[in-house]
């Protein structure tokens, strides 16, 4: 998966700001390289069934705390596993949505930040 839209941006939860929500989604990210750490080290044993659970788990997750933007990496990746896709393609795809996640930032993004990097 490409998606050239997200490519080095950090990534926002659209809960972010939500008073009732906002500090789930900040323990949601400060607990997220935990996970990442998970998934790694189980691709990197060739752990597939593992891997294809943390990316079902990371799936539902990532949505449920406003990350959609994930969703797609995780669902792939959790689709190629089960599908039985060769191993390049299932690691591919396993540092792709590390990648994204590392990006995931709590709150709301910087209004001036946006405003320099989408001028009117």
């Amino acid at each position: 998966m490409n998606d050239t839209s997200l490519a080095g941006r950090p990534i926002y939860s659209h809960l972010g700001a939500d008073p009732d929500l906002g500090d789930l989604v900040v323990e949601f990210v400060e607990e997220l390289p935990t996970r990442v750490a998970a998934l790694e080290a189980e691709a990197r044993g060739g752990n597939w069934p593992q891997v294809a659970r943390i990316a079902h788990q990371l799936k539902g997750a990532v949505g449920s705390y406003g990350f959609d933007a994930l969703t797609p990496y995780a669902r792939d990746l959790e689709v190629a596993v089960k599908d039985g896709q060769e191993a390049a393609s299932v690691l591919r795809m396993v540092g792709e949505l590390i990648e994204a996640c590392r990006r995931v930032q709590p709150g709301v993004p910087n209004a001036q930040a946006q405003e320099r990097s989408n001028p009117s």
